[in-house]
């Protein structure tokens, strides 16, 4: 099993490149590949990022889902992924949903970002987010 990077998996994605397209897309079909959680974070910030491609949150979710779809692509950690990835599609921030779903054996995900937070609390989220405020915080609370 040979690990990908992010730019092998753009260029199937995107298409931009021609020549790195078909490089890609025949390294994909003919190799099994291991995509770490690290490479889609990167993924899915590369395609929605203004900074990136700018892709809406459905075409990202598309493409992602394509890509992981592939016979010969193994995610890492798949479970903890797919509930990331569902989590994103109901609207939370991909990174914050990947760390959430990454802890969902853990008792609870402790911060001090109020997204994050609210965002666990309204979709009633696993495991249950710790929100740190200051004394200050609290106060205007």
């Amino acid at each position: 099993m040979i690990g990908v990077d992010v730019n092998i998996l753009v260029r199937y994605a995107i298409k931009d490149e021609p020549q790195q397209t078909i490089i890609a897309t025949d390294f994909l079909a003919k190799h099994s590949c291991f995509v770490l959680k690290t490479v889609l974070l990167e993924l899915v910030w590369v395609l929605g990022s203004s900074s990136g491609y700018g892709l809406s949150r459905e075409l990202v979710l598309k493409r992602v889902k394509h890509i992981l779809g592939l016979p010969n692509i193994v995610m890492q950690d798949a479970d903890h992924v797919a509930l990331a990835l569902e989590w994103y599609e109901a609207g939370m921030d991909f990174a914050d949903a990947l760390h959430l779903a990454s802890s969902s054996e853990l008792t609870a995900f402790a911060t001090f970002d109020k997204k994050i937070s609210n965002k666990a609390n309204k979709l009633n989220l696993s495991p249950q987010v710790i929100l740190l405020q200051t004394k200050t915080e609290k106060r205007r609370h």
